[in-house]
């Protein structure tokens, strides 16, 4: 939840904050979000590394939860505050820092976090019931986020000074609960010395290239983050100028959680029967009904809102699944070469969504900005009118057509149970190291 403060943010608002409030053009926009995320992947994947090599009386994780809290809220406030009384060139180049050291920060956050699932437990149902409680508390996240974001926003006076206070407010709040995380969690996986041997950066490399399934679930968390980006970055475009109403924001996004919310526990059922893989295909498949439905009634607020639903349904086993396909590449990784990067394969995983959500969000601002979006006039052109149809619906569908063929190489759930029961026994696959 607290990491969704920010997170869910820069999805939600960050992209309208500088095209709306700032005045930042959509195009300069979006290219300096590509280069964002990458840069932010690259961190990922540095902050990962640190995280193996980390030695402390709290474990590897946890004490960076506890030093990185405060950091993390004060650079988000920190990226609203993009000075009024400079040239716009002043402004992108201090929208482009400000957001660069923030998501330096964030990755100091979120890779720890996303890293002590694996080792809180190695029993794979529990992961996935823990990823789904993860996922569910995301979700009540972003529904916080995007019901009170504008409110605050609001009773603050409406102007930029009212983000700066309202995400002064949402900071407070992921502060303290990211102190709930340190202090009431265990590292409980214990590590042999071979495991915690220290691997040159060029020896971590190669693991990774040996771990094909960690290839495929950082293929797919890049292709799902596109299309969270889309989701997130364009509701409030295609409310405002399709719907005429951007105050249906905040409701469009309940519609589309809560059921995501709701199937996540109906997915951990499901999970045990069917296995993950088959039940994120059935979520692609909903989501590009989902997504295609506003094609046939594009005004209707009440059919927009139930395509919301759709899309929160087919997005459930999606979300619920994607985090937890890590640990067990982790596991695969250990089985296949002898060897346990934890934070380093994880980090990949982030790598692939912050490149994901970067593609995504640099997509909208793009095409935007090929349609002659201009965020300073009440009515847009038919181009840009458009260009909002692409972002919302065309380009999600193909990506979720993506994410199916990734699926079908994905196969690691029929020799998974192999793979546990032969490193319970300290047997590894032929050519690992001993």
């Amino acid at each position: 939840m607290a990491i969704n403060f920010t997170f869910g943010s820069l999805g939600v608002f960050v992209v309208y904050f500088y095209t709306n409030v700032v005045g930042l053009s959509a195009g300069v926009v979006g290219t300096m979000m590509l280069i964002s995320r990458s840069f932010d992947g690259i961190i990922d994947m540095v902050i990962g590394g640190l995280v193996d090599r980390t030695r402390s009386r709290w474990g590897k994780t946890r004490p960076w939860l506890l030093f990185g809290a405060i950091p993390f809220a004060v650079l988000t406030v920190l990226i609203f505050a993009v000075p009024t009384n400079i040239s716009g060139v002043g402004k992108i180049a201090y929208a482009f820092v400000s957001y660069n050291v923030l998501m330096i920060s964030f990755s100091s956050i979120a890779i720890p976090f996303g890293t002590l699932n694996s080792l809180v437990t190695r029993d794979r149902h529990q992961r996935e019931t823990f990823n789904i409680f993860r996922m569910t508390e995301a979700q009540i996240g972003l529904i916080i986020v995007t019901n009170l974001t504008m409110p605050l926003v609001q009773m603050f006076g409406g102007q930029q000074f009212g983000w700066i206070l309202a995400y002064a407010c949402l900071g407070v709040g992921s502060i303290a609960l990211l102190w709930i995380v340190f202090f009431t969690q265990r590292e409980r996986v214990q590590i042999t010395e071979k495991q915690e041997e220290t691997l040159t950066v060029r020896k971590q490399l190669s693991l990774i290239f040996k771990n094909k399934f960690w290839i495929l679930a950082f293929l797919f968390a890049v292709t799902f983050s596109v299309t969270t980006a889309f989701n997130q970055s364009t509701m409030v475009y295609f409310a405002q100028y399709i719907l005429h109403d951007k105050n249906l924001v905040g409701i469009m996004n309940v519609l589309y959680y809560v059921p995501t919310i709701l199937g996540f526990f109906v997915s951990v059922k499901l999970f045990d029967k069917f296995g993950k893989t088959k039940m994120m295909v059935v979520g692609a498949v909903i989501s590009i009904i989902g997504y295609a439905m506003p094609l046939i009634m594009p005004k209707s607020v009440g059919f927009n809102e139930f395509a919301q639903v759709i899309k929160g349904l087919g997005q459930a086993p999606l979300l619920g699944s994607l985090w937890a396909l890590f640990p067990d590449t982790i596991e695969y990784g250990h089985w296949k070469t002898g060897h346990r990067i934890e934070g380093l394969l994880y980090s990949g995983g982030s790598l692939g969504q912050k490149l994901g959500l970067g593609i995504g969000t640099a997509a909208v601002g793009w095409v935007l900005g090929m349609g002659h979006y201009n965020g300073a006039v009440a009515t847009q052109s038919a181009s840009a009118v458009h260009a909002i149809y692409w972002i919302f619906i065309y380009l999600p569908v193909l990506f979720f057509i993506l994410q199916l063929i990734i699926l079908h190489f994905y196969t690691i759930d029929k020799i998974y149970p192999k793979i546990m029961d032969d490193l319970r026994n300290d047997r590894f696959a032929d050519g690992a190291d001993k």
